[in-house]
């Protein structure tokens, strides 16, 4: 009776020097993403670095709270502060300064601090650029 493992080493398949040729090796090594003898059909247009970036202001988008919170902010061309934000909503400060850093980190809204407290606003430029990239997968 022959056991699983000695069925599979018997079924490797070794290569003859003169079929070698015959043969293309992909490369993969994680430090290289290129492919020896063969060249991909479909290629990415955007970048490692670009996707992160989209990625990011798009999952910042991506949550109820802070489409409400840009929605407010957007209602008002001008500054809101941030108590201001906070009364408008049934969560805790600390639940809405994390929404509203998440928004800062994407690039979508920004504040100016004056005394204590803080007032936030939308960066119209940032929305523009998540409506590119929207446009840009359509």
């Amino acid at each position: 009776m022959t056991s699983m493992n000695q069925g599979n080493t018997n079924r490797s398949t070794a290569t003859s020097p003169n079929n070698a040729s015959n043969v293309l090796h992909r490369n993969t090594s994680p430090l290289s993403s290129t492919t020896v003898g063969i060249a991909p059909k479909f290629v990415p247009t955007l970048s490692e670095d670009d996707a992160v970036v989209q990625a990011r202001l798009l999952k910042a988008l991506a949550d109820p709270t802070r489409l409400r919170i840009l929605s407010l902010l957007s209602r008002h061309e001008g500054e809101v502060c941030v108590f201001e934000i906070v009364e408008s909503f049934t969560l805790e400060q600390p639940t809405i300064s994390h929404h509203l850093r998440i928004l800062r980190d994407a690039g979508l809204v920004d504040c100016r601090k004056k005394g204590l407290w803080a007032y936030y606003y939308v960066r119209r430029e940032a929305l523009a650029r998540a409506r590119d990239v929207i446009e840009a997968l359509a």
